[in-house]
């Protein structure tokens, strides 16, 4: 049993002709007939009466037919599904990011989520935490890759990872040689910081104060490679997050003891927005699997 035999028995009975049923399925008649007669021979059964130029469904071929018709429909389902599937396979996602996060992190999501959805359409969009969430209010942006706090009511976060903060030194320093160091050891040190409007020179400014450190500030970026290239030529000192450590070879880095000097880092979206297959897959990936910098 064939579905093109399926295709000409529905034909057949909706036209009450074989030519006009040829002519709906794009065959010839010939071919039609002789179709529904090899399938006519398998079920041991006539299908339809040949009254002259009148042709009628048989007992058997009445209750053929629904069960045709049903097959012909979930085929058709299936295909339209299908279709759907790969249509949503090949959208597309806007992400955001910080630039503290988007060099350590982003590769490494962006090499696998190409990987697994190839047809997809994946932009990453690198900006400081307000414009980022101003581009998820006015749906520029679907998911945002960001660090707490976040107090915007109107996002739903999920969290990705907690990291230590880390202090990047120059070589010769005194901390070059240990592995912690607390906070109270950094008093009296020059630093390096990212320029305002970067959280993460917030968490910063806040582990000085938490520390009761005035922080001598040396030298200001908007980029944390920029920082490192100062504190391997001794300008000064910097903090740095876990996943940067390493990324200057001409540094060291020694981990900040204090247990309440941290960064996490959150997936957001606007709460209450539908995402599409491909944004879904994307927010999916980081909330299951979360990146490791190579």
């Amino acid at each position: 049993m064939e579905i093109q035999q399926l295709k000409y028995v529905c034909a057949v009975a909706e036209t009450g002709s074989f030519s006009r049923a040829a002519e709906r399925c794009k065959v010839a008649q010939p071919s039609l007939s002789q179709q529904i007669l090899k399938l006519e021979e398998e079920l041991g059964a006539r299908l339809f009466d040949r009254l002259g130029r009148r042709i009628q469904l048989t007992e058997s071929g009445q209750a053929f037919l629904p069960h045709a018709r049903s097959v012909l429909a979930q085929l058709e389902q299936a295909r339209a599904s299908v279709e759907s599937q790969t249509a949503d396979l090949r959208g597309s996602v806007t992400v955001g990011v910080i630039p503290t996060i988007a060099p350590y992190l982003m590769p490494v999501y962006a090499t696998e989520f190409m990987r697994q959805l190839p047809e997809a359409r994946l932009r990453i969009v690198e900006e400081m935490t307000p414009q980022l969430v101003e581009g998820l209010r006015d749906l520029s942006i679907d998911v945002a890759i960001l660090a707490l706090p976040l107090r915007h009511k109107d996002l739903e976060t999920f969290s990705l990872q907690t990291e230590a903060l880390y202090v990047a030194v120059p070589q010769a320093h005194t901390l070059a040689a240990k592995k912690t160091a607390s906070l109270k050891d950094l008093r009296g040190e020059s630093f390096v910081m990212l320029r305002d409007g970067h959280c993460f020179r917030d968490l910063s400014i806040a582990a000085c104060t938490h520390a009761r450190i005035t922080p001598q500030i040396a030298f200001e970026s908007g980029q944390l490679s920029s920082l490192l290239a100062m504190v391997a030529a001794g300008i000064g000192i910097s903090f740095v997050p876990a996943m940067a450590v390493g990324s200057h070879p001409d540094c060291s880095y020694v981990r900040v003891s204090d247990p309440r000097v941290s960064r996490t880092v959150v997936a957001a979206v606007l709460r209450g927005r539908s995402l599409n297959h491909v944004q879904s897959a994307f927010l999916d990936q980081l909330t299951k699997r979360p990146a490791r910098r190579r």
